[in-house]
């Protein structure tokens, strides 16, 4: 169930990742660093704004719908999202306090309540473990992206308009599987259930929405101090990363956590950690080949995939950017399932409270000396920073496991990666992006082979299931 599970997001989410991909191709391309510039702040504020309004409705959502004892929270949460619209007006304000443009003002927040009903939508078919569901909805949304986006750009240079699109975007194919996620029920407006939803999930909005601005901070200081182009420059690169390594673990993730509250409701701590063991060795081995391989050849990628505006700050930005996200993958998608498990909810708070201050503190130091450089390393240091407080903070919530055998298979698969990755780079005559055509398929053969033979994962019982699967459906040999 969790390996079928987590294909199933691992494929959306590659299929989401590769059209944004071509999104950063073409908008680096088609717009210049202050235009690109604007439309990552009014991203990011979007982000913002939703992770505020959204997170204790997904988080009663995780904690009630996902416990699969006939729990129905779906006509409560409908009508939090009917309110969650009224926000709109303070919305805007913060946005123009936060010195956006007010057309790219008025689109993040527009985007950002869009962003809150898609995101609700999707939390409920992945409590319920409707995978499939799941699967067409974020593919119906990665299509819409693209298509609407890359049209808007050809019919304008603004930062609104790529907002304004991904907006319609997500409100149509959230309509696209309404009817999944919330069959027949209506909204239910029950003040007494709205307090005490706010109440409940407040430690938790808190904290996301203060790692939200600590995800966010250096791009709105690099505007401020250097102007929007650095902080276009700055996201093109973040992002290009980003979308690419996370992928993995939101799709591990998105499979693992549901089945480890369920695990730890009916069977128990012990249970749970041994569930966990076996989400942490998948956990690495996804995303810790993925994000040490992106380090190696991420010069190659930014001469690829950016335009030429953007390079030169990519080739110095996205080695630090790949491996400060092993520490963000660590953190978020499995250190804290310690807090959500122990209903320590206070411990979000506190993580995310000093991200942000350390973010701050270290981002103000850094980025007036070295600019784009600055927020890099200052990236990289409060996501290490946050992993390390999570893991002391959970020795007091619920003690994840970090089996050393399974860490130890994952690492040595990965340095085989690495060797023939790098004697490929430094044996080459050749080192623009065609070495990329090399170097990937020799990383995947390594680390496939090495995963095969220390059976990572349970890479081999995975394998022989596959060949007995083409054997029952179309006569191959097992």
């Amino acid at each position: 169930m969790l390996v079928k599970q987590t294909a199933i997001y691992f494929f959306v989410n590659v299929f989401s990742a590769a059209f944004g991909f071509l999104n950063v191709v073409v908008f680096t391309r088609r717009f210049e660093p202050n235009a690109y510039g604007d439309y990552l702040l009014g991203l990011a504020f979007a982000t913002l704004f939703a992770t505020l309004l959204a997170t204790p409705l997904k988080f009663l959502i995780l904690r009630e719908q996902s416990r699969g004892d006939g729990t129905d929270v779906s006509q409560t949460i409908l009508g939090a999202l009917t309110l969650c619209w009224l926000a709109a007006p303070l919305g805007y304000h913060a946005a123009r306090i936060a010195n956006l443009q007010p057309a790219v003002a008025g689109c993040a927040v527009i985007f950002g309540l869009t962003i809150v009903l898609f995101d609700t939508s999707q939390e409920m078919l992945r409590a319920r473990q409707n995978a499939t569901a799941y699967m067409r909805g974020t593919i119906a949304r990665t299509i819409l992206v693209s298509v609407l986006g890359l049209g808007g750009a050809f019919f304008g240079s603004g930062g609104a308009i790529l907002l304004a699109s991904s907006s319609i975007a997500y409100f149509l194919s959230t309509l696209g599987f309404w009817r999944r996620a919330w069959g027949s029920s209506m909204p239910r407006f029950d003040i007494r259930e709205f307090l005490a939803m706010a109440k409940t999930g407040a430690p938790l909005t808190l904290s996301l929405s203060l790692l939200a601005v600590a995800g966010v901070t250096d791009r709105f200081l690099l505007a401020k101090l250097s102007g929007s182009g650095a902080a276009g420059d700055f996201g093109a690169s973040f992002d290009l990363v980003r979308q690419a390594l996370i992928i993995p673990a939101v799709s591990v993730a998105s499979a693992f956590v549901p089945m480890t509250v369920q695990i730890f409701a009916t069977r128990g701590g012990e249970a749970a950690r041994c569930h966990l063991e076996k989400c942490l060795e998948i956990l690495l081995a996804l995303c810790l080949p993925a994000c040490v391989g992106y380090a190696l050849v991420s010069g190659q990628i930014a001469d690829f995939a950016l335009g030429r505006d953007f390079r030169q700050t990519a080739h110095e930005a996205m080695p630090y950017l790949a491996i400060g996200v092993v520490f963000q993958i660590l953190n978020q998608q499995y250190m804290h399932t310690s807090f959500l498990l122990s209903k320590r909810n206070t411990f979000y708070l506190i993580n995310s409270g000093s991200i942000l201050l350390f973010n701050v503190i270290v981002s103000a130091l850094l980025i007036p000396r070295f600019g784009v450089m600055g927020a890099v390393w200052g990236r990289l240091g409060t996501e290490a920073f946050g992993f390390f407080g999570s893991l002391i903070l959970s020795r007091s919530a619920f003690a994840m496991p970090f089996p050393l055998d399974r860490i130890l298979r994952v690492l040595a698969a990965v340095g085989a990666m690495a060797l023939v990755v790098r004697f490929l780079a430094t044996s080459a005559l050749d080192q623009g992006p065609t070495l990329l055509f090399a170097q990937i398929p020799a990383g995947i053969v390594v680390y496939a082979t090495a995963a095969w033979l220390l059976d990572i994962g349970g890479f081999r019982a995975g394998l022989r299931g596959f060949r007995l699967a083409r054997w029952r459906l179309g006569g191959v040999s097992p």
